[in-house]
């Protein structure tokens, strides 16, 4: 790892830092330690350190905000790339919305909406950046990312730069191809549509009005949990079987929300795991059904 440490120093690609603690780059403040952490400053650097990984065989991993996802508590193995304002890039050409993979998500259905455009009102709840939000197909009262997507930029697990148009990332619920094709979204392109400005702010006023009754958002954690089964809402299920405020160590089911845990000052990522299965286990004894996380889950326990 020295050896790999040097040689990335050597190689112009960003800021490397090691033995670096993850759990300030996450929205639930927990992880343990990345081997290496690289912070590029640009879309090259981006490409150059995937492409310098891939040819001597290392391992990485992609963070954004921190947004839906848990590190565990021992960490992540080998290279973490932290992707930050090399991709914060953003404009409008009419109707079409051209956003770097690293831009806040909420700041661009923010923005969109100053412009008079529709389309994005359902994102302006929903944390983490950009390219989160293409790869995990995100979306928000009964919207999604498949309905607004014209294409994406991708640099692949080789270092290659390539265009997806929305058909190829198959897009389901919550999924898209890139779950199994290594890549990290480096621009999206949105094909929006021009609406009535004092309607797009009265609906995101309502969503924002609705999520500050109804979400623990004083309290660190990673939005909603499980995905929704067919046809019902996790949330109702859990709360259903009695689970909201069920702890266990520093996390907690939330008392405002059963679909979020809340890390209530010391969580780690074991107790969130435990907690997560436990859900599952009452979920699924009372009800037959079994709740599928939606939140990512990396590195050691």
């Amino acid at each position: 790892m020295q050896k790999l440490i040097a040689d990335l120093k050597a190689s112009n690609i960003g800021e490397i830092r090691t033995n670096e603690r993850l759990a300030p780059y996450t929205t639930w403040k927990i992880g343990g330690p990345a081997d290496c952490l690289i912070i590029p400053h640009s879309k090259e650097q981006v490409a150059a350190s995937i492409k310098f990984l891939h040819e001597r065989g290392v391992p990485w991993t992609v963070i954004g905000r921190g947004s839906n996802l848990l590190v565990g508590d021992k960490g992540i193995r080998g290279v973490v790339i932290k992707l930050g304002q090399a991709l914060e890039t953003l404009r409008f050409e009419g109707a079409m919305v051209y956003a770097g993979g690293s831009y806040s998500f909420i700041k661009l259905s923010v923005l969109a909406a100053r412009e008079g455009l529709t389309g994005l009102e359902f994102a302006s709840g929903i944390p983490g950046t950009v390219g989160g939000a293409v790869y995990m197909n995100a979306g928000a009262h009964g919207s999604d990312v498949s309905r607004i997507l014209k294409q994406a930029e991708v640099i692949l697990d080789t270092g290659e730069l390539v265009v997806m148009q929305a058909e190829d990332l198959q897009y389901a619920y919550r999924h898209s191809i890139l779950h199994t094709l290594p890549g990290i979204v480096t621009e999206a392109v949105f094909e929006l549509q021009v609406g009535d400005r004092n309607e797009i702010a009265g609906a995101m006023a309502a969503y924002r009005d609705r999520r500050l009754r109804t979400q623990p958002l004083q309290l660190a954690c990673a939005g909603s949990v499980f995905r929704n089964p067919e046809g019902g809402f996790a949330a109702k299920l859990i709360e259903e079987a009695g689970l909201k405020g069920k702890r266990v160590g520093g996390a907690e089911i939330s008392m405002l929300h059963a679909n979020f845990i809340v890390n209530t000052g010391e969580a780690t990522a074991e107790d969130v795991l435990t907690l997560i299965n436990e859900v599952q286990q009452i979920v699924e004894q009372s009800y037959g059904i079994k709740l599928v996380p939606e939140v990512l889950v990396m590195g050691e326990r």
